[in-house]
C-alpha cells in the first residue's frame, strides 16, 4: 500500500510534513490551494479515516499513524483561528512511484516528488 507525505503551511508560517498511509490524500488536498483552518482539518479527518480504513481492509486493522496524524492536526488547529488560511504545498510520493515502479503515476506527479526532493528543509513547528 502506497504511503505519502504532504506538506502544510500554518498561518503562523511554519511548514508541518504530514503522513498518510494511502495517496488518497490527492483527492481531497491539492498543492497550492489554501484551505481555512476549519475546512483543511475536516478534510484532513476524511482522508485520514479513509486512509486507515483502507489499511483496516488490507491488514486487518487500523492505521495508528494516520490516526496520530490526524490528532497532531487537530491539536495544531485548536490553537489556531479556525478561519486563518493553511497551505498545501507539496505531495511527496513514495521513492517507488516516483521511479515508474508499482504502477502509473501522472506526469505531474512526479514532478511533484522531485520539486520536493529539492525543496528547501521543511521547518516544524
Amino acid at each position: 500500500m502506497p504511503e505519502m507525505h504532504f506538506v502544510v503551511r500554518w498561518p503562523e508560517g511554519d511548514d508541518l510534513r504530514c503522513y498518510s498511509p494511502s495517496l488518497v490524500v490527492r483527492d481531497h488536498l491539492e498543492v497550492g490551494r489554501d484551505y481555512s483552518v476549519e475546512e483543511f482539518v475536516a478534510r484532513c479527518r476524511t482522508l485520514l479515516v479513509i486512509a486507515s480504513e483502507r489499511v483496516r481492509a488490507r491488514y486487518g486493522y487500523a492505521c495508528s499513524a494516520a490516526m496520530d496524524q490526524l490528532a497532531e492536526l487537530e491539536a495544531r488547529a485548536a490553537r489556531s483561528d479556525g478561519a486563518a488560511r493553511v497551505r498545501v504545498t507539496a505531495f511527496e510520493l513514495p521513492a517507488s512511484l516516483a521511479a515508474g515502479a508499482g504502477g502509473p503515476v501522472a506526469a505531474a506527479d512526479v514532478a511533484v516528488a522531485v520539486a520536493v526532493a529539492q525543496a528547501t528543509e521543511v521547518r516544524r513547528g
